[in-house]
């Protein structure tokens, strides 16, 4: 039904006590008995250039155009101002953002990218549609209660097979049917698992991004890589189809980026192991039904499937993101774990954990660049609309010098990211072992680096916004919070800058001189 049509000047008759209208972007909204609920208080909505005035500008400096969309202050407009069309709308599902920068060049009108083709195209649309309808509203309501991902979107998940695309290409794919037959398993590369991680980072939802199954995405290849025929078969469907849970369970208090230091021991005691000690920082460990594990024996390390049991409890760790991360301290009292679930040979445990970091710290990776990419957006639209000393906010030289660092340092990482993925396409798994540890881990730590940048210059540029949990600025100040967990999962910055030089220094030919 049409909404009824006014003059601006029928609506300036009603500026006063009990009498509210006002306008923004051609809507017109009776605020009479809503002026003493607004959180704000009465006096700012009767102020001079807001009751029965456009108040679109004021508005949007203070507010955000979801608080339009929430049903309580939807049901107060009452018509639209005659001659005027709407101009300020959300973006559909799927729909890319015009916004300068908010977009990979591959998806900017009029661009042009190498690694991209028209199925990449394709899977990028309806992924961000897909995420956007049933991922989205999730992801917002759990970052904020700390509950963890419901079944039912965990169904929806794994009706296009979102963990088994997580993973990336390879066996496990055969069979699938992938996004809802979009992209063929045997097509499936690199680029769409990078659009998938960079599209899962665009909600300014940081813990639920790894509460979005990434424990799965880590504790899975050790048993799809080492894993016997038997142990596949009884594990993986179940995983991947969301009916059980799996979180890799390496970090110890006593040992992270220190892996070898691991104090968690395994004794053999017939057909079973009997496993004692503890693990910390485990994602998605307060609801897993099993955990890969790094073990000690007495003739070195292994990697076992531990299944939950009375043995194996879990508890909460309070970290600076949201729980729905399912952050856990986990102590195996005794627990005993058949030797049929034992991943790959007894002694090579450490072998097994360390090939899969390789991908783990990709994916990391990925998922902070669609965060950047989503704050460089946020910025770029709050000092366009930001009125400051009667200018937009980016009128400043200072403001303008910010976004150019962020735009550079998103658009570097960007570059460095699709290079990287190119190789990983081009490379075996062995190949991609020898050959990318010390790039990606150089890539991991430039990436992290540039985000928490970034993240200081978003909060200047929004300030008491920034730190602000709800509001304008909630974007920001979940990142700002949250951009460490990149600089520390999969490894510390500083560990892998080391690594990566490393690796650099034991390429180096015998026969270079200057």
């Amino acid at each position: 039904m049409p909404y009824k049509e006014f003059t601006l000047d029928d609506i300036a008759r009603h500026h006063k006590e009990g009498d509210l209208w006002i306008v923004i972007d051609s809507k017109v909204y009776d605020l009479s008995r809503f002026a003493d609920l607004h959180p704000g208080g009465a006096g700012v909505l009767y102020a001079e250039g807001i009751a029965g005035k456009d108040a679109t500008q004021v508005f949007f400096g203070l507010h955000r155009l979801e608080v339009l969309q929430r049903p309580q202050y939807a049901r107060l407009q009452i018509g639209a101002v005659r001659g005027q069309t709407e101009t300020i709308k959300p973006l559909s599902p799927g729909e890319l953002s015009l916004v300068p920068y908010a977009e990979p060049t591959w998806l900017t009108p009029g661009y042009f990218s190498p690694y991209y083709s028209d199925n990449h195209r394709k899977f990028h649309k309806a992924m961000r549609a897909f995420l956007m309808e049933v991922v989205q509203p999730e992801a917002v309501q759990c970052e904020e209660n700390g509950k963890r991902i419901s079944q039912e979107v965990v169904d929806k998940l794994s009706e296009i097979n979102f963990l088994a695309m997580r993973l990336g290409p390879g066996k496990h794919l055969k069979g699938l049917t992938l996004m809802g037959g979009i992209v063929k398993p045997e097509e499936y590369d690199y680029f769409h698992e990078l659009i998938l991680n960079t599209e899962i980072a665009r909600f300014g939802t940081r813990a639920f991004v790894d509460g979005l199954l990434n424990g799965g995405v880590i504790a899975l290849p050790p048993v799809l890589n080492f894993g016997t025929l038997e142990q596949r078969a009884k594990f993986v469907p179940d995983i991947l189809a969301g009916k059980k849970y799996i979180s890799l369970a390496v970090s110890e208090a006593f040992a992270g980026s220190d892996v070898s230091g691991a104090q968690t021991v395994a004794v053999r005691d017939g057909d079973e192991w009997i496993v004692t000690g503890t693990k910390k920082w485990i994602t998605n460990g307060t609801f897993s039904d099993y955990f890969t594990t790094l073990c000690k024996t007495d003739t070195g390390f292994v990697v076992l499937l531990v299944e939950r049991s009375d043995a194996v409890s879990t508890k909460p760790v309070k970290t600076s993101y949201s729980s729905t991360a399912g952050t856990a301290f986990v102590t195996f009292d005794k627990a005993r774990v058949p030797v049929a679930n034992t991943l790959g040979q007894v002694g090579k445990g450490m072998s097994i954990v360390l090939s899969n970091f390789n991908h783990e710290r990709w994916m990391v990776t990925a998922t902070s660049l669609g965060a950047q990419r989503l704050v460089v957006e946020e910025c770029l639209k709050w000092t366009n609309q930001r009125i400051a000393f009667g200018k937009p906010l980016h009128a400043q030289a200072v403001i303008r010098a910010k976004l150019a660092t962020m735009i550079s340092r998103v658009e570097t990482c960007q570059a460095w990211v699709e290079n990287i993925t190119h190789q990983m396409n081009n490379m075996s798994y062995q190949e991609q072992s020898d050959k990318l540890a010390g790039p990606i881990a150089l890539l991991k730590q430039f990436v992290s680096k540039a985000g928490r940048e970034t993240a200081e210059d978003a909060t200047q540029i929004f300030g008491g916004r920034g730190i602000t949990v709800t509001g304008m600025g909630k974007v920001i100040e979940n990142y700002h919070r949250t951009s460490p967990f990149d600089a520390i999962l999969a490894g510390a910055e500083d560990v892998l800058g080391d690594l990566g030089v490393r690796q650099a220094i034991r390429r180096m030919p015998k026969n270079a001189r200057l």
